[in-house]
């Protein structure tokens, strides 16, 4: 008998149930950067999640797309994990991939990409992800964590564990 997958709210209607596209490059992915981050804490919120970054073949033993385009009609929300002026062709990408919104991370947003993504009727949602991750108790590391800090009052998914 298999088992139910549970379901958790996130950021302004998203859900664990949504499906995901991070959008990095090989440095953020690599070097374990805030990509890399994003795209593990989704996959720890049982998310399907893919990471696309031009030139990187695979990571952590995963596929990685090298555009977001090769996903069309496989997610629901993409992820950007650069800086905006690297995001310039990020609102047609997603028009072309089905997908209708953006949750666009801290210093990843700016008005010129709000003002594109309303034009074209994507949805923008703002916020980190890592906000709605419980950080352990016994590890004083969520003491230092700005988004844990930031994200107190916010939606939580509990920790993936396997059984439950």
């Amino acid at each position: 008998m298999a088992r139910e997958k549970k379901i958790y709210p996130l950021a302004d209607g998203l859900s664990t149930q949504d499906t995901f596209a991070v959008l990095g490059d090989i440095e953020k992915f690599k070097k374990h950067k805030h990509a890399w981050k994003v795209w593990q804490a989704l996959k720890e919120f049982r998310c399907t999640a893919y990471p696309v970054a031009e030139g990187l073949g695979r990571l952590d033993g995963s596929k990685v797309y090298s555009t977001l385009t090769e996903l069309t009609d496989k997610v629901t929300v993409i992820v950007p994990c650069l800086l905006p002026e690297k995001l310039t062709s990020i609102v047609p990408n997603a028009v072309a991939a089905g997908c209708s919104k953006i949750w666009f991370q801290e210093q990843t947003w700016s008005k010129e990409l709000q003002e594109e993504c309303d034009k074209a009727g994507v949805e923008v949602i703002r916020g980190c992800v890592l906000r709605h991750r419980i950080y352990p108790s016994k590890i004083s590391l969520r003491y230092l964590s700005p988004c844990y800090w930031h994200g107190l009052s916010d939606a939580k998914v509990p920790l993936k564990r396997y059984g439950r």
